[in-house]
C-alpha cells in the first residue's frame, strides 16, 4: 500500500496477524492496537459477525463503557442514522465511513452523535466492516475524543486496505477453533431459554439459559447480556416495527455463535405473548446441528 513508512509498516503486521492464526480476540485487539499508531484511536469496538444475517456474535472494546453498549446496539437495529453496518457492508465503495464526512461536518444531525457519542465525550467515528470474498465476517467503531478534527480520508484508506486481510483472518479463526472442538471431547447440553423485559432486564430464564449465557458471556466486560443476544432482540423489535407484525407470521431472526468452550449455539428471539407476557421477549440458545455450521465454517474467502 501506499503511504508512509509507518503506515507501510503498520499494514504489514496486521496483513501478518491475521493469517498467523491466533484466536478471534486477541486479533481484533492486537490489530486496534497496531492501527492506533498510524489512526487516531481514543475508543473502538470490534465485533463478529454471522455473515448469512450479519448480526453481531461476539465483541472486544477498549474505552466503551457497559452500559452504553446496549444502547449503541438500539440505535443500529431501530433508529434512522448514518454508516449503518448493513449500509457500509453492501457498499460498493469502500466499506469505511467517517460520521463527520457523512454529515457533511454535521455530526448534530446524527441522533448517535447527539444521545450516545456527545455524552462519552467522543467526536467522530470511523466505521468499517470486514468483508472479504463476497461474506462479512465483522465490523468495527473507533472514536476520536471530542474537540479533534475528524478522520482524514487517509485514516479511512488505511482502514479499508486491511479489512480484506481482517475479514480473512476472522474466518481463518473461526475454522481453527471449530477444527479444535471437533477433536475435543463432547459435552454438548440441551437448548435453554431466557425471558426479557422491554428493558432488556432478565425476567426469567431455565438453568440451561443461564448456563449458555455464561458460555458467551464477555467475563471481562461482564455485560448483563452478549452482543449476540442483543442484536438477535434489537433485529426482532426492527423487524415488528417495520411491518406492524408481533404475531410471528415472518421467520424469527437468529444467529449462530461460538461459546467459550468451543460449541456453537444457534440463537433466536420470539415475542411472547399471552396473560403477563406484555413486551416480553423469549431467547432460546440451542446447540446448532452440524448441517447448521457446515456451511458458515466452509465459506470461500475468494
Amino acid at each position: 500500500m501506499a503511504g508512509s513508512n509507518a503506515e507501510a509498516r503498520v499494514y504489514r503486521e496486521i496483513v501478518r496477524l491475521a493469517h498467523s492464526g491466533i484466536d478471534s480476540p486477541t486479533l481484533r485487539l492486537e490489530v486496534m492496537h497496531r492501527l492506533r499508531k498510524v489512526i487516531p484511536v481514543d475508543a473502538f469496538w470490534v465485533a463478529t459477525a454471522d455473515p448469512a444475517t450479519l448480526l453481531f456474535t461476539s465483541a472486544v472494546k477498549e474505552a466503551i463503557p457497559n452500559k452504553a453498549v446496549p444502547r449503541f446496539v438500539e440505535n443500529e437495529f431501530l433508529e434512522d442514522d448514518f454508516n449503518k453496518f448493513r449500509v457500509l457492508a453492501a457498499s460498493s465503495r469502500a466499506p469505511v465511513g467517517s460520521l463527520y464526512r457523512a454529515t457533511k461536518d454535521r455530526p448534530d444531525t446524527s441522533r448517535r452523535y447527539r444521545e450516545i457519542l456527545t455524552p462519552l465525550g467522543f467526536g467522530d467515528e470511523l466505521r468499517a466492516a470486514f468483508g472479504a470474498g463476497g461474506s462479512v465476517w465483522g465490523f468495527a467503531c473507533v472514536h476520536r475524543e471530542r474537540g479533534d478534527r475528524g478522520y482524514t480520508s487517509k485514516d479511512a484508506r488505511l482502514l479499508a486496505a486491511v479489512a480484506p486481510d481482517l475479514a480473512e483472518g476472522l474466518h481463518t479463526a473461526l475454522l481453527l477453533e471449530h477444527s479444535r472442538r471437533r477433536n475435543s471431547p463432547d459435552h454438548e447440553e440441551g437448548p435453554g431459554l431466557i425471558v426479557l423485559a422491554d428493558d432488556l432486564s432478565i425476567a426469567a430464564t431455565t438453568p440451561a439459559g443461564e448456563r449458555w449465557i455464561a458460555e458467551i458471556c464477555d467475563r471481562a466486560n461482564r455485560l448483563a447480556l452478549p452482543e449476540a443476544v442483543q442484536s438477535v432482540v434489537a433485529r426482532l423489535w426492527a423487524l415488528e416495527r417495520s411491518t406492524g407484525d408481533e404475531g410471528g407470521s415472518r421467520p424469527l431472526p437468529q444467529t449462530r455463535v461460538r461459546t467459550a468452550s468451543g460449541r456453537w449455539l444457534l440463537i433466536h428471539a420470539s415475542r411472547l405473548s399471552g396473560p403477563g407476557t406484555v413486551g416480553q421477549t423469549a431467547v432460546m440458545l440451542e446447540p446448532a446441528r452440524s448441517s447448521e455450521i457446515a456451511p458458515f465454517c466452509s465459506m470461500p474467502m475468494g
